[in-house]
């Protein structure tokens, strides 16, 4: 389970081959959730409001390259770290 980003005690992971729709995995302490990369939004598990609005509005910032990303592990290659909204890797 790569390791996309970290920010606010968030970690953002995806999976290899993992199902559809294109989503990305966020926990925050020991909250989980499924985040939809089209839209943000949580669509399994829940997070924090706070947590939800930080995964959501970076999500959408950073569509793109987390797309690519998930291409990437559709194919079995690595994914790229991309940066958080505070800054870190």
């Amino acid at each position: 389970m790569p390791i996309i980003a970290r920010f606010y005690g968030i970690t953002i992971t995806m999976y290899f081959f993992d199902h559809n729709p294109p989503h990305l995995h966020a926990r925050y302490g020991q909250a989980n959730a499924l985040v939809a990369l089209a839209s943000g939004r949580v669509i399994a598990g829940e997070l924090p409001p706070t947590a939800a609005t930080l995964v959501r509005d970076w999500t959408l910032a950073q569509q793109a390259a987390l797309m690519e990303n998930w291409l990437r592990l559709g194919r079995g290659e690595a994914a790229e770290r991309i940066v958080g909204p505070d800054g870190q890797e």
